[in-house]
């Protein structure tokens, strides 16, 4: 699933109502995913993922109401967890270990960027994302750039960016492929703002 669902989005509405069946659901739900999610990125050390992912939900559930449907809310979810990845990385002054993801990651990432949260902390969090996008972004040949761009930030689908780039619709997907894994090495690389 690309985007919020139907059942995502009243599962937010629920949660948002205080309804306490909700908050078992969403944590039973997303929890173990969570969790999973942080294990390695935190060096496979469970009481620190434990940690993380706690931490994350303390971040989430002020914000739940920013919650607008446009990504899949375990995506929204990894954008929160991908944050205190980081600073528990920065409070130990280490650089987190690189990583080549699944594509959840990256989707976040991405998708974070055509959000609009509100708030001033929101705000500063979507623009530190957006400088190690656009850096990563940067950094890939144009073709893939200019297709997770497409893909991610302007919701084209696979279909489009293959008449958009002249190719079949196989050798589109094989090129967003390469282009995930190729944005996933140069995202997790430390830059000189870190």
């Amino acid at each position: 699933m690309e985007d919020g669902g139907p059942n995502e989005a009243a599962l937010v509405s629920r949660l948002l109502d205080g309804e306490k069946t909700a908050f078992d659901a969403f944590v039973d739900e997303y929890y173990p995913r969570l969790y999973r999610f942080a294990f390695r990125r935190v060096g496979a050390d469970p009481d620190v993922t434990q940690d993380v992912v706690q931490s994350t939900f303390q971040k989430v559930l002020p914000k739940l109401s920013r919650y607008r449907g446009e990504a899949a809310l375990f995506t929204w979810l990894c954008s929160f967890c991908r944050f205190e990845i980081a600073a528990f990385w920065k409070a130990r002054n280490r650089i987190a270990p690189e990583l080549i993801d699944d594509g959840i990651e990256i989707r976040a990432a991405l998708e974070s960027l055509a959000a609009t949260d509100g708030g001033p902390e929101a705000e500063l969090e979507r623009k530190e994302l957006a400088q190690m996008v656009r850096v990563a972004l940067d950094a890939l040949p144009i073709r893939y750039g200019n297709a997770l761009e497409w893909k991610y930030l302007h919701g084209w689908s696979v279909q489009q960016i293959a008449d958009r780039l002249g190719l079949s619709l196989k050798a589109t997907e094989s090129l967003l492929t390469r282009a995930r894994a190729a944005f996933a090495v140069a995202y997790g690389e430390p830059s000189d703002a870190d």
